[in-house]
Order: structure tokens, then sequence, then C-alpha cells
């Protein structure tokens, strides 16, 4: 029988997510920056998604690898915790030196490096969250996780802003290599982040201790490559059937979230401020306005994730996300619409450092909609993923689901080179539109997907 668990306080749960917020600061500082260093640094548009490689890749290698590992860790630090320290120290010195690249060989060298530590971090940590937490307490956790998500990286996308606008930093000031000044800042805040909230989440709230009949089974598997070949493979074999069906939903789903990330500040810089020139303080412009429009949807997000804790309960974590996907890709087939008539910002944005977002209000219905399906993304997945894994394998699986999501990235820097330009006629624009439609294919997906069933109280009840 399953191993009772002690039920954690609300403030316990948000400590252990803690790290969460470190960690995802970074990708929010990789979403944010990495498409304008590549920019700055003289990279062609429809090699973008080339680049942009190391994430799916590192994933795809790494993270079922570490998650199959670390079920057969028993360490004096805890069965996850030496996975989060490693990890954030490779993160952490990866931030440090990124704004530092003078080629586009060293930037994209780096972002390998920094997405190697992000990914041996990843999985361990939402497994720690699955072995910490009483079944019903997953909801909480895994939105809380995602409302993390939402905190962190809405901070990373509003920093640069930030500090022009709270702190009087010239936007323009840029180093020999076109990187500005608050680019440099902005990570340097990250690299602190990445190993401190790490810290603080695994001194407050530790692993469980295993007991003798987990210590028992991890001494007696077998702890060669191949046996944990062989391990993710058996897993693979034995999937659950929630996993298979939300394979087409991850295919689209990150698929769309790919295109947004590598051509959105691309698609506002043509739309609102009509220029292509990447050198240009246009360009800077627009960056800083993307910026901020993924720190409003991902703060939206943050918000959108406890209010969905309750939701998912009531209707199902299903069908909640089935609505979300689509309200994010509605989102994303009205922002190349999006004007470049400008006004005012109202007090409200300047004093969130978000003027250029306060100046083109009908970015917000894309930022709804987007914090919505961030929020969504996130969270909801887990919520069914963990009522329908083995507690015992929980880390291979949520290395297996993370191949998931890592694949259709992959697929996308494999294959949106060959469309940018015939298909699309290199047009940022039309690759948002492209986006748009494959998010609305992924909540069509979800209708074929079940909820897991629940069990509360000894009594099993729909999910």
């Amino acid at each position: 029988m399953a191993r009772t668990k002690p039920r954690l306080s609300l403030m316990r749960v948000i400590e252990m997510n803690l790290g969460f917020l470190g960690l995802q600061f970074s990708f929010g500082l990789q979403q944010g920056n990495m498409v304008p260093i590549y920019s700055w640094l003289g990279a062609d548009e429809a090699t973008l998604p080339i680049l942009q490689l190391a994430g799916p890749m590192t994933g795809l290698l790494v993270q079922p690898l570490v998650g199959a590992l670390s079920d057969r860790t028993n360490s004096r630090l805890g069965r996850r915790t030496p996975y989060f320290l490693i990890g954030a120290i490779m993160c952490s010195l990866g931030l440090f030196f990124m704004p530092h690249s003078s080629s586009l060989l060293m930037a994209a060298s780096l972002l390998w490096f920094l997405d190697a530590g992000n990914n041996i971090t990843m999985e361990p940590y939402r497994a720690y969250v699955s072995d910490r937490l009483d079944e019903s307490q997953h909801e909480l956790g895994f939105l809380s996780q995602s409302a993390f998500t939402g905190l962190a990286q809405s901070l990373a996308f509003l920093t640069p802003s930030i500090l022009v606008y709270g702190f009087g930093f010239d936007r323009n000031a840029v180093d020999d290599h076109n990187i500005p000044d608050i680019t440099h800042i902005s990570f340097l805040i990250g690299a602190v982040l990445s190993i401190s909230t790490i810290l603080w989440s695994v001194i407050r709230v530790p692993e469980l201790p295993l007991s003798p009949e987990e210590q028992a089974k991890i001494a007696a598997a077998p702890k060669s490559a191949g046996a944990t070949l062989a391990e993710i493979w058996s897993a693979i074999r034995d999937m659950p059937p929630a996993m298979r069906q939300m394979a087409w939903m991850s295919l689209f789903q990150w698929y769309g979230m790919m295109v947004y990330w590598n051509y959105g500040v691309l698609s506002i810089g043509r739309s609102i401020f009509d220029t292509t020139d990447k050198s240009s303080d246009a360009f800077r412009e627009a960056t800083l306005t993307t910026q901020q429009l993924g720190a409003f949807y991902n703060f939206l997000g943050f918000i959108a994730a406890f209010a969905m804790i309750p939701l998912a309960r009531r209707f199902g974590a299903r069908r909640l996300h089935m609505i979300c996907l689509a309200l994010a890709g509605a989102s994303l087939l009205y922002l190349p619409s999006v004007t470049g008539t400008t006004g005012e910002a109202n007090a409200f944005f300047r004093a969130m450092a978000m003027p250029e977002l306060g100046s083109h209000l009908q970015l917000l219905i894309v930022a709804f909609g987007l914090g919505l399906g961030w929020a969504s993304i996130m969270g909801n997945p887990y919520v069914i993923l963990a009522g329908s894994i083995p507690p015992e394998r929980t880390g291979v699986y949520m290395g297996i689901f993370n191949m998931m999501i890592v694949i259709p990235m992959l697929i996308h820097s494999l294959t949106f080179p060959l469309i940018y330009h015939p298909l699309l006629g290199g047009d940022s624009r039309n690759a948002i539109l492209f986006g748009g439609v494959f998010l609305l294919c992924a909540s069509v997906t979800m209708i074929w997907v079940k909820d897991p069933v629940r069990k509360t109280g000894g009594v099993a009840k729909a999910g």
C-alpha cells in the first residue's frame, strides 16, 4: 500500500516550490532575450529555430535519463536534491556568461550548457513535488508550481523595463556586440536567483526520508547505464493511457508555443513598429514591448493558476485545459492585426514599468489569452499525469512526459526553417498565425483525453 504522506500547509507548499521561481526566471530570460541576442549578433530569421535547438535536444537527452536516475538515487542529500543542486549551479554559470557572448557560436554553445542545467533540475523537481505531497494536494502542488512559473517569467520579462523606467538605465546603451547593458544586468539577477531559491526550497522543505522498503528496492535495482535505458524503454512500453492520449496535444501545443517564442518579437516589430532592422532603436522598443507582453501574460497566468485549483477539481483538468488552449490560440490569431497606432500609456502601466504595453492596449487581449493558456499548460497536464502514473516510477515518467514536450520543439526547430520562406513568405506575422492554428488543434485533441480517477477518503472519484 502507498505510504501516507503528511499534508503540508499552504506556506510549506509555496516554500517547496520557491526553487521553481529561480528555474523559471531562467526560462523567462531565455524566452524574452535569446531571439534578440541572436538577432543583435547577426542571425537570419529563418535560422532562429535551429539556434534554439539546445532546449529540445538537452530536454530529450537529459530529462528522461535524470528522471530515471533520480528514481534510483539514495544519498545523504536525498533522492532528488543532488540533481537540483548540480543543475542550479550550471544554470547560474550559463546565465552569468550569456550576455558576454561575442558571436553566434558562443551564444548557442552557452545556451546548450544553460539548458542542460535547467533540464537536470526540471524533472527531479516535478518528481519531488509528487513525492512530497499527498495525492489530495497534487492540484495545489502542481498549480502552485504553475503559479511560480507565471510569477518568475513575468519578473524575468519585466526586469529590463524596470531597469529602464524604474532605475533610469538607457535602453540604447549597448556593448561592443550590440547587446544592451540592461540585458547584462537582467542575466546577472537570474544567475543569483537560480541557485539561491533552490537552496531555500531544499533547506526549508527537505525530501521525505525513504522507507525501508523503498531503500531496499533502490538497493536491489541495477545501476548500469544499460539498466537505466532499459527502465526508460520499459516505462515507455507500459505508458499509462492518459499519457498516450496527451501525445497529440503536446505536439500541437508546444509547436505552437515555440512559434510564438521565436517570432513574437519579430512580428510585433513589423506590425507595431514597422521595422525589420535588428540594430535600430525601433527594434529595441519592440523587444521591450514583447517583454512587457510576456510579463503581463505570465502575471495573469500567476493569478489564474490559483483560480484554476478549485476549477480543476470541479470540472476536471481536461476540460479546463481544452478551453484555455482555445483562448491562447485565438489570441495568437489576433496578434498580427495589432497595428502601430499608439497613445499615451496610463498611470497603471507606467507604474508597472510597462508604458509600451499600455500604449498598445489591444495587446491586453493577447495577454489575456496567452496568460490563461500558459497557466493551464504548466499545471493541468501534470494534474492528469500525476493521477495516472505509479508512484514508484514518478521520476522516469515525468522525464518521459518531458520528451513529449521537447520532441515537438525539436520537430519545430528542424521543420520551420524549411517552411518559413516558401510557405509563410518570410513574414513573422504569418508565422504567428501558423502558431495560433496549432494551439487550436491542441485544444481539439483534449476531447479524447480522460481525466484520472482520484481516491478521496478511500472512495474513487473522477478527477
